[in-house]
């Protein structure tokens, strides 16, 4: 008998049909759990059911898998333990541009983000030094002349390094799809604009030149198409015509640390839920 030491979180996932809540909530009470919060959505566009479920310690989690697995069987849920107390594996990409790389650092020293850097990798040097404060291996990975070897040595590290979580902390160079794909789910963007607008490079440059009254960040699962996974996170704020190129990437600064702290934060704590290219979030 494996007991819980800490609250661990259920998430269910399935076509939507009558009976799901009865049953996965009887499942936990059978299992000797006691719920703490539980969030439901019913995506009517598709049929798609979702749910957040989180119990006290003391669950029976050899108990609780064996009923989920009866449920995977009997009604097609899909159920998935989480244990308290873990800490995900997170391997970051970034490139010259270290703000938002710098905030995840510090929020994961101060407590605020229950995760551990495990490796950052960059096509530039810039971050060596940040790195080195911080006590997170660095991996320095050029692009040089052939695109395709750098590819594969950032995949073969990625890897090696084996990450819960990859995070693009302004990494400033398009992945393949088959590097993507296997992080599917798993790998988080942060761009520099209020999605689906200007997306691609520099779109603090063409936001000003089509003269935008608001700019904004966008925190997303990364998909084989350029900047158009489901997105988790946005923000904005406005800006005048007296505003500059530079004033805009200052100001979108901070967009692009909220956002991407809030959806690395969302997902280690499985509020997020992808449905048709879309998310679901039990905040």
């Amino acid at each position: 008998m494996s007991i819980s030491q800490a609250p661990v979180v259920c998430t269910v996932a399935s076509a939507d049909r009558p009976g799901i809540v009865a049953a996965v909530t009887a499942a936990i009470a059978a299992s000797g759990g006691n719920i703490l919060e539980l969030h439901q959505h019913t995506d009517r566009d598709v049929g798609a059911f979702t749910a957040r479920i989180e119990v006290d310690a003391g669950v029976d989690l050899d108990a609780l898998q064996g009923c989920f697995d009866d449920l995977q069987v009997s009604m097609g849920l899909t159920c998935t333990i989480y244990e308290g107390g873990s800490r995900p594996r997170v391997v970051v990409l970034c490139s010259s541009v270290l703000h938002c790389l710098s905030d995840l650092l510090a929020r994961i020293d101060l407590g605020e983000l229950s995760c551990d850097i495990v490796a950052i990798v960059s096509d530039r040097t810039d971050a060596a030094d940040l790195a080195s404060r911080a006590g997170v291996p660095f991996f320095h990975v050029p692009v040089g002349e052939d695109r395709a070897r750098q590819e594969a040595a950032v995949a073969a590290l990625l890897d090696e390094m084996a990450p819960d979580l990859v995070v693009l902390a302004r990494y400033m160079r398009i992945l393949p799809e088959h590097m993507v794909g296997v992080y599917e789910g798993r790998m988080i963007n942060v761009h520099h604009s209020f999605l689906p607008a200007f997306i691609g490079a520099n779109p603090y440059r063409r936001a000003h030149e089509r003269g935008v009254k608001m700019i904004g960040a966008t925190a997303h699962y990364v998909t084989a198409e350029l900047d158009a996974g489901p997105i988790i996170e946005q923000d904005v704020t406005r800006v005048t015509h007296a505003d500059r190129v530079s004033d805009l990437i200052r100001l979108g600064a901070d967009l692009e640390r909220a956002v991407l702290v809030r959806a690395v934060g969302l997902h280690l704590e499985h509020r997020v839920f992808v449905v048709a290219n879309r998310t679901c979030i039990f905040r």
